[in-house]
This record gives C-alpha cells, structure tokens and sequence, in this order.
C-alpha cells in the first residue's frame, strides 16, 4: 500500500499583504508622533511642552501716517497699534505659558516682505510676503520686558511683557 501524502501549502500568519499594511500603519503612527513631538516643542526649549498654549496674534501693515507698524489682533477688541507712541503697547502673558505666536503680513499697500524677532525666546520668523503667515511657539520663561523688532524695518518694534 502507498501512502499518498497530500502537500500542504504552508500558510503562513503573517502573509505579504498583512506586512504591507503593518508597515503603512506603523509608518503613519510614527509620522503622527513625529508631528506632535515636532509641533509641541517650543523654539527655545528641548523637549516637548503639552499644554494649552496661548495665543498671540500680531499683524504686520503699512500705515500711511506712521509707516510700518504691528498692530496685535485680539476677538474682542478692535486692532490697536503696537508703536511707541501708543501707551500700553505691550503684550502681557504670564511666566511659564506655552506661546503661540501667529505673525501674518497684511501689507496690501506696499506689499513689503515683514519679519518679527524676539531674540531672547530665540523667536525668528522667516521674510513674509503678502498674506503669509506663520506660528512659533515659545515658553515665556523668563519674566520682564521683551522687545520684539523687524530687521527689515527698523521702525517696527514693540514689546512683550512676560509677568511673574
């Protein structure tokens, strides 16, 4: 008598199209956590800060009576310049807050690229044309009075004032 001896195809767990789809989600998990990480780490800090940031939004125009100027937009107040001419035109957040700065150049006048510097949070934005914008985020962790400056326009200033 012979044996007839069936040859079973072996299967495996882990087939190619089980590998192809670990792989994408381990890649997409790995970019979501990287996007986090990269996003939660302030300009002028190593490690990632997760909390509620707050938000600051400052607005670069040109101004036909003063020239270039900041104005900081805030919901529930209409824009007020940020020159040394007006009296409070500094910003006040508290010691240790997570900072996210939103800088948008609405220069429809001339269309001059902007900047905003705040060197002591290492705060550097790149030149901006025209309704571009762009968000740092920055621990105020040190308290006192910051300036915060163009070095495309030497006239823009104003300050930042980071209370105990």
């Amino acid at each position: 008598m012979v044996k007839k001896q069936k040859n079973k195809a072996k299967t495996s767990f882990l087939s190619r199209d089980t590998v192809i789809f670990v792989a994408i989600i381990v890649a997409i998990v790995g970019a979501g956590i990287y996007y986090l990480l990269s996003n939660s780490t302030p300009v002028n800090e190593k490690f990632p800060v997760f909390s509620a940031p707050t938000n600051i939004y400052i607005v670069a125009v040109h101004d036909p009576t003063q020239g270039y100027v900041y104005e900081q937009e805030s919901t529930r107040q209409a824009p007020k310049a940020l020159t040394g001419g007006v009296a409070d035109a500094s910003i006040h957040i508290p010691k240790g807050a997570l900072v996210s700065l939103h800088f948008i150049n609405e220069d429809k006048d001339t269309g001059a690229p902007m900047d905003l510097n705040i060197d002591e949070f290492n705060v550097h934005t790149n030149k901006l044309n025209y309704f571009q914008a762009q968000t740092i985020n920055f621990l105020a962790d040190k308290a006192g009075v910051y300036s915060y400056y163009s070095k495309l326009h030497p006239g823009m200033k104003g300050t930042i004032t980071v209370d105990p």
